[in-house]
């Protein structure tokens, strides 16, 4: 009785884990484009802004001040290149773990897909209509239901890549493994 007891809480523990994963997961993709669009128009503002007061973007300034040994700590300059690094690396984060999804997962490819028309289009589709359309090309008979569940699958295993997986899935992982070696 303990044993199917434990088990189940330990299903409820993975389900509520999933749940965590997906929701962090789809959030962080609602907001990509978003994101890109601002640290464009941040860049593009800062670098005007350089330009005018300096006669060179921010990087051309920022290696001008690193080979005359000027210190940037504590200055709005080093503030801003900061943040401009944080939202940079975030997004190159996003697009290796895509990456990672697209070349490596089984299904990876239509996933990609998906994500790519769901979330990280430069142009949001105009409704879900469109994106099936498109993914037409990829799943030929893709319906409104197939969607929906392949775009759940495929924020899930982005969602797996991005946070990993956690050490009771790779602990089920190494038993299955030790099961099959035997």
């Amino acid at each position: 009785m303990s044993r199917s007891k434990g088990s189940e809480n330990g299903m409820k523990q993975k389900e509520k884990e999933d749940a965590t994963v997906y929701h962090n997961t789809e959030l962080l993709l609602k907001h990509y484009r978003d994101v890109v669009w601002s640290l464009e128009v941040s860049v593009n503002r800062i670098n005007r802004n350089f330009y005018q007061e300096y006669g060179r973007d921010i990087e051309g300034f920022l290696e001008l001040t690193y080979e005359a040994g000027l210190d940037l700590n504590g200055t709005e300059i080093e503030s801003q290149t900061k943040t401009i690094a944080r939202s940079r690396n975030m997004l190159r984060m996003i697009d290796c773990s895509v990456d990672l999804l697209r070349t490596k997962h089984k299904n990876g490819e239509l996933y990609y897909w998906i994500l790519y028309y769901t979330y990280l289009s430069p142009q949001e589709m105009q409704n879900i209509d469109e994106i099936v359309d498109k993914l037409r090309d990829y799943m030929k008979d893709i319906s409104r239901s197939t969607y929906f569940r392949k775009k759940n699958e495929a924020v899930m295993q982005l969602g797996r890549v991005l946070w990993g997986y956690t050490s009771r899935e790779c602990m089920e992982c190494t038993c299955f493994f030790e099961k099959t070696n035997r």
